[in-house]
């Protein structure tokens, strides 16, 4: 395989320490040439790090991408959710071949739009749900298409997305408000809808859904709470959210997110001139700290999906039930369990400690990613555009739903009213 170039379109956490890393592990299949970040120190410890001429340096995406002919055959995009679709539809425009960080955007009508512009431009474009990369979602996948458990009938899915975890990134951090990123089930669960449809194996048809902000809002605020927790917080031994103790002590990894200085005196200065310093309940976040989806697929199989903020720990629980077997797994324990009612007999898989984030994801949908566009595999790979619509618009329908009182939205009638919206 030849070594492909790549611009790196947003220098933060999913660009940076995410798919930027696998073109300094194999150098024989990716450099990075180009990068384009607003943040001066992400942008030079990208440049210094893959030896990117400064020409090639940007403090925006409309200044790398203003160019009329591409500097390299691939776009890796990861700028924040509502400008992903300027960024992408530019993209493809100028022949990139575009990898994109999930969500593909807060507007369905974009999402199609963009599927349709890949198609236009003959152009790859991968969302990144990086679990369909991953050796624990491909086994199930592989044992469910053998016919193992025979049809299947149900599927459970849990996502902890763990209490810390939620607040950091879902009530201070950048996907705390749904107008300015995207509702939580799209942000964090567009994974889900779209492993639950790759392992089903055939499409959604109705959806369902309940959810709400139940915990982390005003008038649950300890008594005498200041605004930040570092101005003198009366429950700042009580409460498990008090930024200072956190971001200072257990939580300081994640201190890195929001600062380029990891000292304790850098993390005392953004927690006094970021949203991470903000008290959990005066914070203006609105995504649902809860939500579950239920699914009916085309051939009369359901399935129910379950996030919560409110766990011990970070992982997905699976349970598949079929009309011969079961299978059970834990992404955060790394193993599967396939039982066979007939026999009785239970097979546990365990599988190696992954390399990279999301058990190995990461470093997955990068090597399928390089090789699909030397094949020219645009569509039928591991992913799609077209499969990534169709997900996406499972969480729209999820959110729609919600807001309407648990409304069953038909996905196909939807899809349809998006596309007469886009004729008109």
């Amino acid at each position: 395989m030849k070594t492909m170039t790549a611009l790196l379109i947003g220098a933060g956490d999913r660009g940076a320490r995410a798919y930027a890393p696998y073109a300094a592990a194999y150098p024989n299949e990716l450099k990075i040439v180009g990068v384009a970040e607003p943040w001066p120190e992400r942008r030079t410890k990208v440049q210094e790090a893959h030896q990117i001429p400064a020409e090639n340096s940007y403090e925006s995406w409309e200044e790398a991408l203003q160019q009329e002919e591409p500097i390299a055959e691939i776009a890796i995009i990861c700028t924040l959710d509502r400008d992903h679709f300027k960024v992408t539809m530019r993209a493809l425009e100028l022949g990139y071949h575009v990898l994109l960080e999930k969500p593909m955007s807060p507007d369905p009508l974009e999402c199609i739009l963009m599927e349709q512009q890949a198609k236009k431009y003959n152009r790859q474009l991968t969302i990144c749900h990086v679990l369909r990369y991953t050796d624990f979602w491909s086994k199930i996948k592989e044992v469910i298409a053998r016919g193992d458990i025979g049809e299947v009938v149900s599927l459970q899915l849990n996502e902890n997305v763990e209490v810390m975890h939620m607040s950091h990134s879902f009530v201070r951090g950048n996907w705390n408000n749904k107008e300015k990123s995207s509702p939580m089930i799209l942000q964090k669960s567009c994974h889900d809808m779209d492993i639950i449809s790759f392992v089903m194996g055939k499409e959604c048809k109705r959806v369902s859904s309940y959810g709400s902000l139940l915990h982390f809002k005003e008038e649950n605020a300890p008594a005498g709470a200041p605004i930040r927790c570092l101005d003198g917080c009366p429950a700042e031994l009580e409460c498990p959210f008090h930024a200072g103790r956190y971001y200072l002590g257990e939580g300081k990894g994640w201190a890195k997110k929001f600062t380029e200085d990891h000292t304790n005196e850098g993390i005392i200065k953004a927690l006094n001139e970021t949203p991470y310093g903000k008290c959990v309940y005066r914070s203006d976040n609105n995504v649902v700290d809860h939500q579950v989806v239920n699914m009916e697929f085309a051939d009369g199989a359901t399935a129910t999906f379950s996030m919560c903020g409110f766990t011990r720990e970070q992982t997905r629980i699976v349970q598949i039930m079929g009309t011969k077997g079961e299978i059970r797994g834990n992404m955060e324990e790394n193993k599967i369990s396939i039982f066979d009612f007939l026999t009785k007999q239970e097979t546990v898989i365990h599988f190696d400690r992954p390399i990279g984030g999301h058990g190995g994801g990461d470093q997955g949908i990068m090597r399928t990613f390089l090789r699909e566009i030397q094949i020219g595999k645009n569509e039928g790979g591991v992913s799609s555009a077209s499969a990534s619509v169709r997900s996406h618009l499972m969480a729209f329908a999820a959110e729609e739903s919600r807001m309407h009182e648990g409304q069953s939205i038909n996905i196909d009638d939807y899809y349809q009213s998006l596309q007469e919206t886009i004729k008109a």
